[in-house]
């Protein structure tokens, strides 16, 4: 098929990444060529897809979004006053 020579840069196990977080501190491995999309910046080392899905498995422990996070302790606390 007309096509399949071309790679995604993202599935490239010998390229090099960077490793980006959003505001609502989700992470996601990109390539270094590639420009960082606006609400991203980039963190941690750049490297080997292999070093920065390390990076990443260490550092982004908690999967829920910063929002909910924020929504879930507002709800604690309204549950504590009326409790």
């Amino acid at each position: 098929m007309e096509g399949d020579n071309m790679a995604n840069p993202f599935d490239d196990e010998n390229g090099t990444f960077l490793i980006l977080v959003n505001e609502e501190g989700q992470y996601s491995l990109w390539p270094d060529f590639i420009d960082v999309p606006p609400g991203w910046e980039q963190v941690g080392p750049t490297g080997s897809k292999a070093l920065c899905s390390a990076w990443v498995d260490e550092n982004w422990t908690d999967m829920r979004p910063k929002s909910l996070i924020r929504q879930m302790e507002e709800d604690d606390r309204q549950r504590q006053g009326i409790d």
